[in-house]
């Protein structure tokens, strides 16, 4: 786990033991069961015994569980009440629910929805049928750079924001980096042409996804959208996803969702696509 820069750590506002706390509790993903001291130490690059004074002090304030059987630890229901928390403050993720379910039908892809988190997307919200082989969920992390819902979320994000994260991308892949960011170039071009951005196997050989960006007037997001699945259809999914993005987008502005015959010279345009991936693959 990356550290906070030089920059964000000598500012005088940043509390540094709250953020190593904080780190402490990201530590845990899904999946994981307990952990111990050395494997937190390990994820967060803290010193072991500051690592057992914030396991200490998040036990006593309710956050960790200990487990002195194992010398371990797991995260106690105060942690996980914040991520409900926040969940449930979404409202673009209740919102979406009814129209991620009529894609998913419609095009038997997974249809999620996601927000930034640190260099990864993060699921707030899942459709999924029984379609991919990676079993994604809420709470599931996925790569911005090589992902079509990073992707997205990369393309509609202001300009210096954009300039900002690349340049983080590009200090954490290091020799990875140009052929990720031809990626995401390509992705650009798609997303001002087509409306979505593209990964065809790229982040798993064997799914294949659009991703559009959700752009919002209250200074929340930008969120994505993607649509995915292992034998993809670009001509549909792709004017699929970007017709119930903006439609999301209008229910959210109080506009006037788009008409059917709106929605279906939005899906003829998918023919284009399959030119486009050609350069993918």
């Amino acid at each position: 786990m990356k550290r906070p820069g030089k920059k964000v750590a000598t500012d005088r506002s940043f509390v540094v033991a709250l953020s190593r706390g904080l780190d402490v509790l990201r530590a845990f993903r899904p999946n994981d069961g307990l952990l111990g001291n050395q494997e937190i130490a390990a994820r967060t690059n803290l010193p072991k015994p500051t690592v057992s004074r914030l396991t200490y002090t998040l036990t006593k304030l309710g956050y960790l569980t200990p487990v002195p059987r194992f010398e371990k630890y797991q995260l106690a229901p105060s942690a996980l009440s914040l991520g409900y928390a926040a969940l449930a403050n979404l409202g673009v993720r209740h919102l979406s629910e009814p129209f991620r379910e009529e894609v998913m039908r419609e095009t038997g892809g997974a249809v999620a929805v996601g927000g930034r988190d640190r260099l990864s997307m993060i699921y707030f919200g899942q459709s999924r049928g029984q379609t991919l082989g990676v079993q994604l969920d809420v709470g599931s992390r996925v790569p911005i750079a090589t992902t079509a819902m990073g992707r997205a979320y990369i393309w509609a994000l202001p300009e210096d924001e954009r300039g900002a994260l690349l340049r983080e991308l590009r200090e954490h892949y290091g020799s990875r980096w140009p052929r990720m960011r031809d990626g995401i170039e390509r992705a650009g071009e798609t997303v001002d042409k087509l409306g979505f951005a593209i990964s065809a196997g790229e982040w798993h050989d064997d799914i294949h996804a659009v991703g559009v960006g959700l752009k919002l007037n209250d200074g929340t997001g930008p969120y994505a959208f993607n649509c995915g699945a292992p034998a993809f259809r670009f001509t549909e999914d792709g004017p699929r996803l970007v017709a119930m993005v903006r439609n999301i987008e209008a229910a959210l502005g109080g506009e006037a969702p788009q008409s059917k015959k709106e929605q279906s010279k939005k899906l003829k345009a998918g023919g284009k696509v399959a030119r486009v991936v050609e350069g993918i693959r």
